[in-house]
């Protein structure tokens, strides 16, 4: 018979880890839209004498086009406006725009050669918290819950945090299957943490319901699933006696966790003035960082806004405002406390943007369409080399010349770094032994280890 009030962590599969572990827990800041690149961490100086000038055909090379740009009758350079300067030992190349990521530069690795197989917002996002591009298949975050388990019994393995952008307010919605288990049991999905109210919905029992009337209620519910767990077996009634149990647990430890009043005030001030508005970005950072403390293994923010078309100069101004400092001090406070090591942290979008401008370009304004073919993301902690850039694309940002990385190497090395073989991740569906990575192949980017 199951033990319904089983309070202990979720185990890991057995033979799992497989490789000594770096990194203990992943806090993954996803920047939903898809930051610009060269208007961020990969500057072309030589752009300038291309000004409006149409991008050359044998750049392009018959590259497919968005819809949204695909009419234009040219495709006009535009140039960055904004300035770029080396940082720290590593001189690593950092926009004006990103002063405290700067401070942290020697911390950071950066990839400059990311690719994507996916052009438009919902696939690629989709692909890259699940390894496809259609829906229905396991997140990321799920799968790392079903290998390794939770060191925390009280908290659930994987936790989703969401904030909105100042950079684009009506930018692409966000969906919970994007943290979906897929067809992993449903005890591995993401739960994600509201931004008003109660940080998860039910958390507060409802008038006339103590603790006491709460446990009886579930110990009754547990017996009736039991009961039928035990004539047909199914493992999903497995899966929501644990969720059950698990909600129980959280209504003792997320007002806790979520309490942020005795923090002192030099740490609020790493992340910002926005650190006390809660559902922020710097406001979940901190919570992440919380969280980390509490062994949660995969902890991710998605943050919107970063979908600029048109009026960019202006919106990404809005976005590095959201993050930058809350970043470098998410990065910062981990280090204080001796989190960092092993922690990893990763920062990026679903896809770079277009050196050519959609829309109307001036010398001041310009939008950008999106571009799979090359981008930028950065890495910190958990075994990754710091003071590090890996990757280059040519001088008009299109396409890459060294060291390309695709999405199914990114997570092959995440999943390393996490001491798992991702050929050995893999779980039975439809016939096949499915995984993260793939079929494809996928290779752990061994340059950037730590």
């Amino acid at each position: 018979m199951l033990d319904s009030r089983a309070a202990h962590a979720a185990p890991t599969l057995a033979g799992f880890p497989h490789r000594p572990i770096k990194a203990k827990r992943v806090i993954y800041l996803f920047q939903s839209g898809a930051p610009s690149q060269m208007d961020l961490f990969d500057p072309k100086p030589k752009m300038a004498a291309y000004f409006q000038k149409d991008l050359p055909e044998s750049i392009r090379k018959g590259q497919r086009l968005t819809t949204m740009t695909s009419g234009q009758k040219s495709f006009p350079i535009a140039p960055s406006i904004f300035k770029f300067a080396e940082h720290g030992e590593s001189r690593a190349t950092i926009s004006e725009l990103m002063p405290h990521i700067a401070s942290v530069a020697d911390e950071l690795c950066f990839i400059k050669s990311m690719h994507t197989e996916a052009i438009n917002h919902d696939p690629a996002i989709t692909f890259f918290q699940t390894g496809r591009q259609l829906a229905g298949f396991p997140s990321m975050g799920s799968w790392l819950s079903y290998g390794l388990g939770s060191e925390n019994k009280d908290l659930p393995a994987y936790v989703v945090l969401t904030s909105f952008g100042s950079g684009r307010k009506d930018d692409q919605p966000l969906y919970d299957r994007l943290w979906g288990s897929g067809f992993l049991p449903t005890q591995h999905s993401g739960v994600k943490f509201r931004n008003t109210g109660d940080p998860v919905l039910y958390l507060s029992n409802p008038a006339g319901m103590d603790r006491t009337l709460r446990r009886d209620t579930l110990d009754q519910l547990a017996a009736l699933n039991q009961h039928r767990y035990q004539q047909i077996a199914d493992p999903e009634i497995e899966a929501r006696i644990a969720q059950y149990e698990m909600a129980f647990r959280m209504q003792a430890s997320v007002p806790d966790l979520t309490d942020t009043s005795k923090e002192p005030e030099s740490v609020l001030d790493l992340y910002g003035p926005d650190v006390k508005r809660a559902g922020s970005y710097a406001a979940n950072c901190l919570l992440a960082r919380r969280l980390a403390e509490r062994d949660v293994r995969f902890i991710q923010l998605f943050h919107m806004g970063w979908d600029h078309h048109g009026g960019l100069p202006n919106a990404i101004k809005g976005q590095c405002q959201d993050t930058d400092q809350a970043t470098a001090g998410l990065i910062k406070d981990l280090k204080q406390r001796g989190l960092l090591d092993d922690t990893l942290i990763v920062w990026g979008g679903e896809f770079g943007r277009t050196i050519y401008s959609q829309g109307t370009l001036t010398e001041t304004n310009y939008g950008r369409d999106h571009h799979p073919r090359c981008f930028s993301l950065f890495l910190a902690g958990g075994g990754i080399k710091p003071g590090f850039t890996l990757g280059e694309t040519d001088d008009f940002c299109y396409n890459i010349v060294k060291d390309p990385v695709s999405i199914f190497d990114l997570h092959a090395t995440m999943l390393h770094l996490m001491g798992i073989d991702h050929n050995r991740l893999t779980h039975k569906f439809q016939g096949l032994d499915a995984r993260l990575t793939g079929v494809e192949g996928a290779k752990v980017v061994k340059q950037i280890l730590g």
